[in-house]
């Protein structure tokens, strides 16, 4: 059992190096053997297997991916957390710390344009704006990603249509990669304690997905359309945000069966992706006859 997961040694630790906890940084560090297990076994890791982790904090959980991984490339943004690191991680010769922010950094070079399995205890604070960039732009840097978030983005993630809690994230996750919802996590388990639980969550980016390049950016941006005025139908919320008439978007959805003086959130991944797909075709049309 590691040493890092005693809340007493790991107080103790902070205050030796004098660091005292930001809660900008959503530090909370996962204290629990069990969990770790659990997180460690859901990534199903691989000798040769690089792995990204974004917010090793003290390198409780990274310790445990360095033994069975190839390789471990972790991201910390708080440099006081760097010293602690070169000591918790000293016998991890295959681990490399980078002072970075994970919003910025160009994933492709950290990860020296080789795919990785990203397994993560994210900070709060960054968890959903890191996960849409991952999904939009930087999912073929990922084999995999199991990712410890707060419990409401989690839900969020593999939420069904017709659910509250369906939105743009979920259409944008579940259309990007396989989601799977996999088990919750107390907030006993980390310290210090966070006033919220946790899950664990794990995405299988698609290899295929529906879209590319300039029909991809649209079907986004039909999505967050869609779920821009919850309240609203279908018809009206598209008629605001792209330059079609009512008349050209009925016969659109009527072309694929859909009734759009529905709500956004009553459609299916599957159907937005054929309703942006129609739409697409329009705009394209349209364009073509102004030439």
């Amino acid at each position: 059992m590691s040493k890092l997961t005693n809340p007493s040694y790991v107080s103790q630790l902070l205050a030796r190096h004098q660091v005292r906890l930001h809660k900008k940084w959503g530090q909370n560090f996962l204290v629990d053997e069990n969990i770790l297990e659990k997180v460690v076994s859901a990534a199903g890791l691989e000798k040769e297997d690089l792995v990204l982790e974004v917010g090793p904090g003290l390198g409780t959980l990274t310790e445990k991916l360095a033994a069975l991984a190839g390789k471990v490339v972790a991201l910390e943004v708080d440099k006081r957390l760097l010293p602690i690191l070169k000591e918790t991680l000293v016998g991890c010769s295959n681990v490399e710390v980078i002072n970075a922010d994970a919003l910025r950094v160009d994933y492709g070079t950290v990860l020296q344009q080789a795919p990785a399995k990203m397994v993560a205890n994210l900070p709060y604070n960054i968890a959903t704006p890191l996960l849409y960039r991952w999904l939009k732009t930087d999912r073929r840097c990922f084999t995999l990603l199991v990712c410890m978030l707060q419990k409401e983005v989690a839900e969020r993630l593999c939420a069904p249509p017709g659910r509250k809690d369906y939105g743009v994230l979920s259409v944008i996750a579940q259309y990007a990669a396989e989601t799977e919802l996999l088990f919750s996590v107390p907030g006993s388990v980390f310290f210090p304690r966070p006033d919220v639980s946790s899950a664990v969550v794990r995405l299988r980016p698609r290899r295929s997905p529906a879209f590319a390049g300039e029909r991809e950016a649209f079907f986004f941006r039909v999505v967050e359309a869609v779920f821009a005025k919850r309240r609203k139908t279908l018809l009206n919320t598209l008629h605001s945000a792209f330059p079609f008439t009512k008349e050209e978007l009925a016969a659109s959805g009527r072309a694929l069966g859909l009734d759009l003086n529905r709500r956004g959130e009553t459609l299916t991944v599957a159907q937005l992706v054929a309703l942006s797909g129609e739409l697409d075709k329009l705009l394209r049309f349209r364009k073509d006859c102004n030439k």
